[in-house]
């Protein structure tokens, strides 16, 4: 872990000073170290890449933030240290997407506010030099290390179902895509929704992240219509059959990525364990009694996600 002298050295000249102070937030899933910034009565988020990542890649990874940030869909980079792989962005001052969108008298809005700044992340050009990952190929080759880790029937027997189905074909172009729209990843600063964390983005279906968005905001189906129909700017009389397909998808894949984190974290797994419902979690994480960064905690998400990704739309 760097010490704060040196991450002051990671900062534009403006952003150093007398008072300038840096704090840990967390570590992300990436490895990389994230910081909040305060100087002069302003805050910024300081992200360090591991040391060990591609150039190319966290290039790449910095081109998409700026792009987004300039369509107003991310926040913005004020400075990008490429020797030490550190990006500096705004703080968005965030007053809670959850809240925005929970709340019956404001709901439509966050709805319709969320779907058009999905359109906006698919309107921008894919990086030059990317490489798209198939989510289902990704789910075949960690579902493939998973040999000696006991985890529930119902687990197996979802990732077994997901990897034999055959997939309802596509109908629209490959777009960027964020490709992690879970609630972590939301924020609403009063005027706008953004999207943070953009380590996963790249070229996909756009209906992936709007079926990231239905699976873990747990939307209805009127909800999930309302939802692509503020995307795509027009009434939809249906769900299509790709976007239901895609919602399984993304929660056995996202609850296999936390089981993996499980037992990468220690967990000795758990071949009898119940699954606990994602809303019951959700509220369990509010008040403080789950920690997601814990082995225990990421074992129970996955087994919510996978559980909540097999059960029908409301």
């Amino acid at each position: 872990m760097e010490a704060e002298a040196d991450l002051i050295a990671y900062l534009p000249e403006e952003l150093r000073g007398p008072d300038t102070a840096i704090a840990k937030i967390a570590a992300g899933l990436s490895g990389a170290g994230v910081y909040r910034v305060m100087t002069a009565g302003r805050a910024f988020l300081l992200k360090v890449a591991r040391g060990d990542e591609p150039l190319d890649a966290w290039q790449r990874r910095v081109h998409v933030q700026r792009e987004a940030g300039a369509a107003g869909v991310a926040p913005q980079v004020v400075h990008a240290d490429e020797a030490h792989r550190a990006v500096v962005s705004e703080m968005i001052a965030d007053r809670s997407f959850i809240a925005y969108y929970m709340n019956p008298a404001t709901r439509p809005a966050a709805i319709a506010e969320l779907g058009a700044t999905l359109r906006r992340v698919h309107e921008l050009a894919l990086p030059p030099g990317g490489e798209s990952r198939e989510p289902r190929q990704f789910l075949a080759d960690m579902w493939s290390t998973f040999a000696s880790f006991a985890v529930p029937a119902f687990v197996a027997e979802a990732v077994r179902d997901m990897l034999a189905v055959t997939p309802p074909p596509a109908d629209r172009p490959l777009a960027l895509c964020h490709n992690d729209v879970n609630p972590s990843n939301l924020a609403y600063d009063g005027a706008r929704v953004l999207l943070l964390d953009w380590d996963t983005a790249g070229a996909n279906d756009p209906l992936y992240d709007l079926a990231a968005a239905a699976l873990f905001l747990r939307m209805d189906e009127p909800t999930c219509r309302a939802l692509l129909a503020a995307h795509d700017g027009a009434p939809v009389a249906a769900l299509p059959l790709r976007f239901g397909y895609l919602r399984r998808l993304v929660g056995v894949l996202c609850g296999v990525i936390f089981l993996h984190l499980a037992r990468t974290g220690g967990h000795a797994g758990d071949a009898s364990a119940a699954a606990t419902p994602l809303a019951e979690l959700y509220q369990q994480m509010r008040t403080g009694s789950l920690n997601v960064a814990s082995a225990g905690g990421q074992f129970r998400f996955g087994l919510a996600l996978v559980d909540a990704a097999t059960a029908p739309v409301p």
